[in-house]
């Protein structure tokens, strides 16, 4: 699938060491599947030059891209269908079905979708358009793992499944605390540097609203700016505590970006995805760290939560920052 390249120049950091022996994973913030949800996300960006690093023993620099969720996310989409009353001659050419099914006709001329044969699914060209389940099965492609999904449909098995992020299955470290409390000083610097560098190469791209570009233009001309590199996590923590108002803006518009099917003020399994996927072989505390956002355990991520999990008051808690 070609957007992965993206997504993982997309995300700063380190790349850990090829896939090992696979053992059972905790499912992470496993959402109650909502059948006829439309959860496509918003459509590819141009990447772009800067580089930002997140975390590895043999870091790397890598190209930031414009935010994760702003890609081709066909790739994370488990209910998205649609039907159109304008029939041409083939039924199926207005009618689509969500991932893991394909469009047929039946015998009265009418648009079906049933689940794909996992044989017609184009087979891999590399390792990174493996994917790995939450059953921890590594699968060739995400068409693969789609079908595989769309077969267990109507099962407790189909019903938990979900795809858990880019790359083969591997054996993922556990998060200790003292790391679960660097992640988000990592997180909050690199959407702060995500905005900034698409304010800076907009022009006339339309890569940001002109109310997101009037927040963004006072952190781009604020001197005090810490900006993008390598930086210690004291720097970091330090930062954040000198120029906290800089970081407001960017975790509410990355809350946006992701609650979009439907936009109900709260993050689900889905809609996390597109930025847990590549996240997770990188950052090996990504699933343990949006477990815990979930406070109360309902498996929705509701803004308050989201904003404290990257350390923002209360009191700075914004609905009307989600533009």
């Amino acid at each position: 699938m070609r957007v992965w390249i993206i997504f993982l120049f997309c995300l700063a950091g380190h790349v850990a060491a090829a896939p090992t022996e696979e053992k059972p994973m905790d499912e992470a913030l496993v959402a109650e599947e909502e059948p006829a949800m439309d959860e496509e996300l918003v459509v590819d960006e141009p990447a772009v030059e800067d580089s930002i690093i997140l975390e590895g023993e043999e870091e790397k620099q890598v190209e930031v891209g414009s935010n994760p969720v702003q890609v081709e996310t066909d790739d994370f989409d488990e209910a998205f269908e649609v039907e159109e009353d304008d029939v041409t001659e083939d039924p199926c050419l207005q009618h689509q079905c969500k991932k893991g099914k394909v469009c047929e006709v039946d015998d009265s001329n009418t648009p079906v979708c049933v689940c794909q044969d996992p044989s017609t699914c184009t087979t891999a060209e590399g390792v990174f358009e493996h994917v790995c389940g939450t059953d921890n099965k590594t699968y060739d492609t995400s068409c693969h793992f789609f079908a595989a999904k769309c077969a267990l449909e109507g099962t407790k098995k189909g019903h938990k499944l979900h795809l858990d992020y880019i790359g083969p299955c591997k054996d993922i470290e556990p998060c200790l605390d003292n790391e679960l409390t660097q992640f988000p000083l990592r997180m909050r610097d690199w959407l702060k540097n995500v905005l900034v560098t698409l304010y800076e190469r907009d022009e006339d791209n339309n890569l940001l609203t002109e109310k997101q570009k009037v927040r963004v233009q006072k952190i781009y001309e604020n001197e005090k700016r810490l900006k993008a590199g390598q930086h210690t996590l004291d720097l970091l923590a330090h930062d954040f505590v000198k120029n906290y108002n800089m970081y407001i803006f960017p975790v509410h518009w990355q809350f946006k970006q992701l609650d979009q099917h439907p936009a109900d003020g709260y993050l689900t399994h889905t809609e996390l995805a597109p930025l847990r996927a590549p996240l997770i072989p990188m950052e090996h505390c990504t699933t343990r760290f949006f477990e815990e956002c979930d406070a109360d355990a309902d498996k929705y991520i509701a803004l308050e939560e989201w904003a404290a999990c990257f350390g923002i008051k209360e009191q700075d808690v914004d609905t009307d920052l989600l533009i």
